[in-house]
């Protein structure tokens, strides 16, 4: 009785497999990382900036000491709001560029990859071609 699990990995062509799927996955892994480390970088970098601001306002609100700077803290808050603005908006194109630049490198991964297939398979399917045309002759020469 035979093992209908039993796998025999001596057939399989290691080159073959390293070219057509570890390669390709190694490189999307690679990317991926890069993109996950450029984007805690950039949000690190964000709630820096932002922690920092919020550090400076209450700073500033603490050193109020009459209505005359409370006024001045207050007008002040409008200008910090637009700079916050302008932060977050420059945060989040920041953001959607490092995931157009992903989109458009995982594309070209994944041409790259079948375009190889293709001619894997293309060199597969001439061989067995020939293989079956040399079958054929033979068999023809035998009769």
């Amino acid at each position: 009785m035979t093992n209908a699990f039993a796998f025999n990995a001596k057939p399989i062509d290691t080159a073959q497999l390293e070219s057509l799927f570890f390669s390709p996955v190694r490189a999307f892994a690679a990317l991926s990382v890069d993109l996950g480390e450029k984007l805690i970088n950039a949000q690190l970098e964000a709630s820096r900036a932002y922690a920092e601001t919020g550090v400076a306002q209450l700073r500033s609100l603490a050193s109020v000491k009459d209505a005359e700077g409370l006024k001045g803290f207050v007008e002040g808050q409008q200008q910090i709001a637009q700079e916050l603005t302008e932060r977050l908006k420059g945060d989040a194109e920041k953001v959607v560029a490092l995931q157009q630049q992903f989109v458009q490198e995982s594309q070209k991964l994944t041409e790259g990859s079948v375009k190889q297939a293709q001619a894997s398979a293309q060199e597969g399917v001439k061989a067995a071609t020939q293989t079956a045309a040399k079958a054929v002759s033979a068999a023809n020469a035998a009769k």
